[in-house]
């Protein structure tokens, strides 16, 4: 049976994260240990095209910055997720694309800042999703915690959010307090699922986190 294919794009053109290489690794051996999809990760910005995307069923960024793409390869992403494909954007994917505001609307929101740097609590709001059905209902974690602008819980579907007594709110960013960190939403006829957690290397080797980015990437492509 052909195995659903992942194109990984991991180019930076903000700051660079050090994690990167043990993402490609860990998302290459979840799709071989699993059996589940084929993980095809690149730095190459100019592999991602209509013609590409054709043989993909879902794509994962793990990005920073312009992407120097042109308007054609800008709209192929767009299409490809409208057509009924998965999109999955983990931590910095936010941190993508700002003077394209499709990509934004289609992720959710946009990076505005990390205020919070530490051990923190999060809420499982949603403990029925293949993300997060293995997690209690609250737990902690070391995370560089992102906040969002051009984001509304009322356009996507929360999964996780901060638990805002953990940290310090005087620091934040929205007057709403509202700081989700991981969500998933229908675009068009496909799937978007996004998460902020991953900035430090050690949580990739984590069970936990590997098993909510095998839920996110299965939910984006509908095969959970």
């Amino acid at each position: 049976m052909k195995r659903p294919k992942v194109l990984v794009l991991t180019h930076s053109a903000g700051f660079r994260h050090s994690y990167i290489p043990t993402a490609v690794e860990v998302l290459t051996k979840l799709g071989e240990r699993t059996g589940l999809f084929e993980i095809f990760a690149t730095e190459e910005c100019s592999e991602v095209t209509r013609e590409r995307l054709r043989e993909m069923d879902c794509l994962l960024f793990i990005t920073t910055g312009e992407l120097p793409m042109d308007e054609d390869q800008k709209r192929a992403i767009i299409d490809f997720v409208k057509s009924g494909k998965g999109f999955v954007g983990v931590h910095n994917a936010t941190d993508t694309f700002y003077k394209f505001p499709e990509y934004g609307e289609m992720i959710g929101g946009y990076f505005s800042a990390h205020p919070w740097t530490q051990e923190v609590y999060v809420v499982v709001e949603d403990r029925n999703h293949p993300s997060t059905r293995h997690l209690p209902g609250r737990f902690k974690v070391k995370e560089e915690v992102y906040t969002f602008k051009n984001w509304s819980r009322d356009k996507t579907h929360v999964l996780i959010s901060l638990d805002n007594s953990s940290v310090d709110l005087s620091k934040g960013t929205r007057p709403d307090h509202d700081y989700a960190l991981t969500w998933c939403h229908p675009y068009g006829e496909g799937r978007v699922f996004y998460t902020a957690f991953g900035h430090f290397t050690s949580l990739w080797r984590e069970e936990w986190f590997q098993k909510h980015l095998l839920g996110g990437i299965l939910w984006a492509m509908k095969l959970k």
